[in-house]
C-alpha cells in the first residue's frame, strides 16, 4: 500500500503548467512545509519540505485557490523517478502525487498567519468565529431540508 497523508503550509505559490496536445491537462507543483512532531532539546521547531504534484482538476484547483502560506491537507501516494541533468549526473526525485487536497484552516486564520490584515471590520456574528452564517427569519419554507 502506498498512501500519504500530509498537512502543512505552502512554501510558495503553486507552479502550474499545462500538458501539450488536444486535451491539455493542468500540472500543479508545490512544496509543503510539514512540521515535525518532536524537537530535540534546545532545537527550534523543524519542518520537512515535501514536493507535491497535482494533475487535472486538482491542479486547476491549486492554481485558483492555493497561495504561499496557506495551510492545506492532502492525501496521495509517493512516486519516485530519475533523470539525467545537463552535467550528465543522474538525479533522483521523490514527489507526492496528490489524490485529494483541501483547506486545513479557515480563510480568516489563513490570512492572519500570512500577515494579512482584513480591510473591514467583521460583523458581530462573524466575530463569534463559528464559521456559520445566520439564516434570515422566515426562509425555512425555501430551504431544501428541514
Amino acid at each position: 500500500m502506498n498512501k500519504v497523508i500530509l498537512m502543512g503550509r505552502l512554501t510558495r505559490d503553486p507552479e502550474v503548467r499545462y500538458s501539450q496536445g488536444d486535451q491539455a491537462t493542468a500540472v500543479a507543483r508545490y512544496t509543503l512545509a510539514v512540521d515535525r512532531r518532536f524537537r530535540r532539546d534546545g532545537d527550534q521547531q523543524t519542518a520537512d519540505f515535501i514536493n507535491c504534484v497535482a494533475f487535472g482538476k486538482a491542479g486547476e484547483f491549486a492554481e485558483k485557490y492555493f497561495h504561499k502560506g496557506i495551510k492545506i491537507a492532502i492525501t496521495g501516494r509517493i512516486q519516485t523517478g530519475s533523470y539525467t541533468n545537463q552535467e550528465g549526473q543522474k538525479v533522483y526525485t521523490t514527489d507526492v502525487v496528490v489524490e485529494e487536497q483541501e483547506f486545513a484552516e479557515s480563510k480568516a486564520a489563513s490570512e492572519q498567519s500570512a500577515g494579512y490584515q482584513p480591510m473591514t471590520k467583521p460583523e458581530p456574528s462573524a466575530a463569534a468565529g463559528d464559521g456559520f452564517m445566520n439564516i434570515p427569519d422566515g426562509i425555512d419554507e425555501e430551504l431544501p431540508f428541514n
